[in-house]
């Protein structure tokens, strides 16, 4: 078996954000030679699919500007420092779509896009207790939507959802669903 692992010979920070911070990284490839790494650090995200008694998915469309569109998906929002993820996920939840859940379980997590991010978006789902008020961020101006599970797979299946964490928070309940496992 190959070796697979790099070395970080240097690391430059070449852009902090509010948000995002950017590295251009030399590294030792598992050969010896070296190569040129750019990453984005990434504090992580969470995304929860909240269903209701009648099995709709509660789906928030929000204007996405890297994309000049507005993206239907799953509510979600990244990790703030001193919270665990399904805090994070119980609070998006809740500024989102005004709903409170119950019976929380984890979907686990995914990489978005291993090549350049070091982010990690944990996926929950749960069942909705109640809904209240939406409290959004002061920049954030989202629709709530409600949509039935097997729509919500049907438009994931036929590439209307792009969205990869709601793309596999869905499929991911589907499945756990459909073999009784919840």
């Amino acid at each position: 078996m190959n070796k697979l692992e790099e070395k970080t010979l240097k690391s430059k920070e070449i852009f902090s954000g509010r948000v995002l911070h950017f590295l251009h990284d030399e590294v030792e490839l598992p050969d010896g030679n070296t190569a040129m790494r750019e990453i984005v650090l990434h504090p992580g995200g969470v995304c929860v699919a909240a269903l209701n008694d009648k099995d709709e998915l509660f789906f928030v469309e929000q204007f996405r500007y890297p994309y000049k569109e507005v993206v239907l998906e799953l509510p979600a929002g990244k990790l703030e420092k001193g919270s665990t993820p399904l805090e994070n996920g119980k609070r998006e939840l809740l500024e989102e779509t005004g709903c409170t859940g119950y019976n929380f379980i984890s979907l686990g997590q995914l990489y978005p896009s291993p090549g350049y991010t070091n982010e990690i978006i944990h996926l929950y789902a749960c069942r909705v207790e109640a809904q209240g008020d939406q409290m959004p961020d002061e920049d954030e101006f989202l629709n709530i939507k409600m949509i039935p599970m097997n729509k919500a797979v049907e438009l994931v299946l036929n590439n209307m959802l792009p969205d990869a964490k709601s793309q596999a928070a869905i499929l991911k309940l589907d499945a756990l669903l459909r073999s009784g496992k919840i």
